[in-house]
Order: structure tokens, then C-alpha cells, then sequence
């Protein structure tokens, strides 16, 4: 196996500038699967990844929404718990909940972890079962014959191949016009806070808000964002500055409005990132390309691509050595809803 990656040292990768969570918390039930796969992946090495298991909190002002997908994801074996106003106040003494319906609480197999480190690990272990990373970019597919014949780099090189994948992330969209073919997946920034507030909590879970502020502990500080208001969510090829903007305008109202204690915030930092947005429905493409024998998708993962990886992973391998899915079926994911406009709806979307 080879990988072609133009930016070895990762420093723009979607990954790396993520907050690097993992829940089970989904309204589709094939997500939550994908989670879990994620999770058992993963415990193994969760000391070297630095895992810290506080589970995600999600809160919501319609409980009627939240209890339904709440129902679905223990049905899909999530280990939840749900938390009434009353009990959300007794347990979270620092969260407003006056104007809140319900919360889920996850209590296993949710948390956060170290990105780098989880990189490291795997391409380590890749490297030592025969994998070999190439620096390039890649420009196109000679599809000899309708199947993948060769890799061709923008530098002129040609890499014979008899299966390829396109996993390029935010950039696969780009890529798949070159290869002559329509993907729905384009880069859209998202800002990263990190903050200090009069607070201390070490077992405050990852917060999702009804206002779709998101908010976790790490070190001594904080981690916040929010995705923009859908009229300002443009693409963002090659711009990785930090919207300063939004922590005045979208995140400091609701952290202060939701933690009082965060009235008296402080910005330590701040990056931007890309998400590599499917924008039919923000889940991923996952399968064979249309029209183009040998040649497989795996992107457009819309902000939780680290966490469904391991699964995709399989999936991809699956298909490449067997010709079919063995572990778990993600043919819903795949391109026949790209190609009849058929989005896929998720409810838990940040």
C-alpha cells in the first residue's frame, strides 16, 4: 500500500486542527455503529492517545427531538443517561438549565484524545506492516480501460495502481473534478478558541449546546467554537485564519449565557481548520466512484471524520480485498445518494 500525501508534516490536516472527540451520539443509528467500531479501536491505546473518557453532554430545548434520537442510539447500544432539568442542575452545579428541556449524557465510550498522537500511532503502525508514504500531490487517474490503471503526481509522476482511494479531505471535491466526476465535499473554516474562565470542573464533559456552541475542558483552560451562521459558512480553500470575530459576536454570549462563569472570559489563542463538508447532507461519501473500476471514496465527513476513520478503514479494505462489506454495511453512504440528490439526514449535526 502506498499514500500520497502533499502535506506530510499534517500541519493543515482536518485532524490536527480538530478538537479530536469521539460519541455515539447520532440520530442515525449506522453513525452511532461507526462510533462504537471507533471507540473499540481505539481502546487499546488510549494511554497513548491520551484518551479522557468525560463523555459528551448534549442539551437541547425540545426534549421531544433529543429523546427520540436518545432512544435510537441506546437501541444502537450506546451507554447514555438521560438528564431531566432537576438533575442536570445537580449534577452540573456551573450550568444554567432554566431554559433547557432535557440533556443526554454519555457514559462510556465517549471523549476526546490527542490527535498528533493518534496520528503518529497509526501511520507508525502502517509503516511498520509495509505501508510507504509518498510526499506529492496527486493531479489525476489514468483510467485506462474504465479502471484505475495508475496515480499520476503533479510533478509528472506515475504511480501504477489497480485501486486507488480518494480520501483528500477538505480538498477531495477539487480532486474529483480532475478525475472527471461531481463530489459534494468542499472546505469550510472552523474556529477554535482557547479560553480561560473562573471555572474549574476536570469532569465536565464536552458540551453541546441547543445553540450549537460546543465547549471542553483541556489543561487549564477551555476549548469553544461554533460553526457559522449558514449565510457566512463559505468555502475556504487555503484560508486557515482564525475568525476573531465570532468569540464577540456567537460564542461569548451563549458561554456566558449557559456558564455564567464564562462572563468573565479570557482568550488565551485561537486556529482555524478545515471541514471537509459534504454539502448534501453534512455525512460521508464512503464506496466505489461512479463509472471508474478500482477506484473508491472515503470523505466528505463534515467534522466527525477521525472518529468514523477506523470504521471507514475496514469498510474501504473490505471492498478492495473481498469486493463487498463484511463488517459493517455502509451502503447508505455511498454515491448513488450523491448521484440522485438523495440526502441522508442527521440530525446531530455541529
Amino acid at each position: 500500500m502506498r499514500v500520497i500525501e502533499r502535506d506530510p508534516t499534517y500541519a493543515q490536516a482536518s485532524t490536527t486542527l480538530s478538537a479530536a472527540g469521539l460519541r455515539t451520539q447520532f440520530s442515525l443509528p449506522l453513525n452511532v455503529a461507526m462510533s462504537r467500531f471507533g471507540a473499540d479501536f481505539l481502546r487499546p491505546v488510549r494511554d497513548t492517545i491520551g484518551w479522557r473518557g468525560n463523555g459528551y453532554l448534549l442539551l437541547a430545548t425540545d426534549a421531544a427531538r433529543l429523546r427520540a434520537n436518545h432512544d435510537t442510539q441506546r437501541t444502537a447500544g450506546a451507554q447514555l443517561a438521560w438528564l431531566d432539568p432537576p438533575a442536570l442542575a445537580a449534577r452540573f452545579p456551573w450550568l444554567r438549565t432554566d431554559d433547557l428541556a432535557a440533556g443526554s449524557l454519555g457514559l462510556a465510550d465517549e471523549g476526546w484524545f490527542d490527535a498528533h498522537a493518534l496520528l503518529r500511532h497509526v501511520r507508525s503502525e502502517a509503516v511498520a506492516a509495509g505501508a510507504r508514504y509518498t510526499t506529492g500531490e496527486v493531479d489525476g487517474i489514468d483510467t485506462t480501460g474504465g479502471r484505475v490503471a495508475a496515480v499520476l503526481l503533479s510533478d509528472g509522476t506515475r504511480i501504477d495502481a489497480a485501486h486507488a482511494v480518494l480520501a483528500a479531505g477538505a480538498w477531495s471535491g477539487r480532486l474529483a473534478a480532475r478525475i472527471g466526476f461531481a463530489l459534494p465535499v468542499v472546505p469550510r473554516k472552523r474556529t477554535v478558541f482557547v479560553l480561560r474562565a473562573p471555572l474549574s470542573v476536570s469532569d465536565m464533559p464536552l458540551i453541546l449546546d441547543a445553540s450549537g456552541l460546543w465547549l471542553r475542558p483541556e489543561g487549564e483552560g477551555f476549548l469553544a467554537g461554533i460553526s457559522p451562521p449558514e449565510a457566512q459558512d463559505r468555502d475556504a480553500d487555503g484560508d486557515f485564519e482564525p475568525d476573531l470575530d465570532m468569540l464577540e459576536d456567537e460564542v461569548w454570549p451563549r458561554l456566558a449565557h449557559r456558564i455564567p462563569a464564562f462572563e468573565q472570559l479570557r482568550r488565551v489563542r485561537a486556529w482555524a481548520g478545515h471541514y471537509d463538508t459534504c454539502t448534501l447532507d453534512h455525512n460521508a461519501v464512503i464506496g466505489a466512484a461512479p463509472g471508474i473500476a478500482g477506484l473508491f471514496i472515503a470523505t466528505g465527513f463534515s467534522g466527525h471524520g477521525v472518529q468514523h476513520a477506523p470504521a471507514t478503514g475496514r469498510a474501504i479494505a473490505e471492498l478492495v480485498v473481498h469486493g463487498e462489506y463484511r463488517t459493517l454495511d455502509l451502503t447508505p453512504f455511498g454515491y448513488d445518494r450523491v448521484a440522485a440528490d438523495r440526502p441522508l439526514s442527521e440530525d446531530e449535526i455541529y
